[in-house]
């Protein structure tokens, strides 16, 4: 097939550690993300990758937005998500994360079977993160992942920090038979792991399988860069968000919809076509779910 001229744009909403005191507008509550997945899918966003809050006692302080794999906040928040985007008329992607670090294994994958994304992220190796925690991904969960996104037809969003990345990812698919052509999304610029650089950027492109698809996001820094360098190779998609970079320029605080607009901008300068939700399952081979039966759908994984 063809490569498409037209160019997916995921947004990143919160992530695990992005606080209100660094970037004011990034969401914690299900209502305040569903309201965003809204105004990001208006933006031209035809992704949106999902992470949830909630507020919790950490050595003996309560901590606001704080890190959380629960389902009851992953189910609120895609639940209004798809009742606030068929209310406003817009289409998107839920992609869900499946990076829990230090959670069981089990609260890392119960959402998938009790919801059934469209996609979820696939962490395929451990990392050092920044040099400051263990990004833990065990072989263990990893087959586990792989079984779940098998069973339940989600498209996984392999997440390469680094070159082995594509290999160990590659490793799954084949031993479990995810559906190829993959997907690959390239996260550079964290510390521990490889440089948000053009030069390693395009390094990376010259190993993908054949057939995959890439999407990019530089980390912090490396973010305008990284979008310039992956329309210069000629990208299927860009992720932004206040996940992965909370500025519009030097010391302006974005909102999750200025880089939704920016990436759209900039896209259209380098002749790209914005892609729609159905635009983006076509090219990436996703087949749309059903809406979430709750009498049918139960978790393969509970505590």
């Amino acid at each position: 097939m063809a490569k498409s001229n037209k160019i997916i744009i995921q947004c990143c909403l919160c992530g695990a550690g992005t606080k209100k005191e660094q970037a004011p507008t990034v969401p914690y509550t299900p209502e305040e993300i569903s309201d965003q997945v809204v105004e990001v899918a208006k933006a031209g966003a035809a992704i949106a990758h999902i992470h949830v809050r909630e507020d919790k006692v950490v050595d003996g302080k309560l901590q606001v937005g704080y890190k959380s794999m629960s389902l009851q906040k992953f189910t609120e928040t895609v639940e209004l998500c798809r009742e606030k985007c068929n209310k406003a008329g817009v289409d998107i992607i839920i992609n869900l994360t499946t990076s829990g670090g230090e959670y069981e294994d089990y609260k890392r994958l119960q959402h998938l079977g009790a919801l059934r994304p469209e996609m979820c992220s696939f962490d395929p190796n451990t990392l050092n993160w920044a040099n400051a925690y263990i990004f833990e991904n065990s072989p263990r969960f990893l087959n586990l992942l792989a079984q779940e996104v098998v069973k339940y037809d989600i498209k996984p969003e392999f997440e390469i920090f680094d070159t082995g990345h594509i290999d160990s990812a590659m490793y799954y698919v084949k031993k479990w038979g995810i559906p190829e052509p993959v997907h690959m999304q390239f996260i550079m610029g964290v510390g521990g792991a490889m440089p948000g650089t053009a030069e390693n950027l395009a390094f990376l492109v010259g190993k993908l399988p054949e057939g995959a698809t890439w999407s990019v996001s530089g980390i912090g820094r490396a973010h305008m860069p990284m979008m310039l360098a992956g329309l210069a190779l000629g990208c299927d998609g860009l992720r932004v968000g206040l996940e992965d970079n909370i500025y519009l320029s030097k010391g302006v605080v974005a909102t999750n919809v200025q880089l939704v607009q920016r990436a759209v901008e900039l896209s259209k300068l380098a002749g790209r076509e914005i892609a729609t939700a159905d635009d983006a399952r076509e090219i990436l081979g996703i087949k749309r779910h059903c809406l979430r039966d709750e009498k049918t759908y139960e978790p393969t994984f509970k505590a």
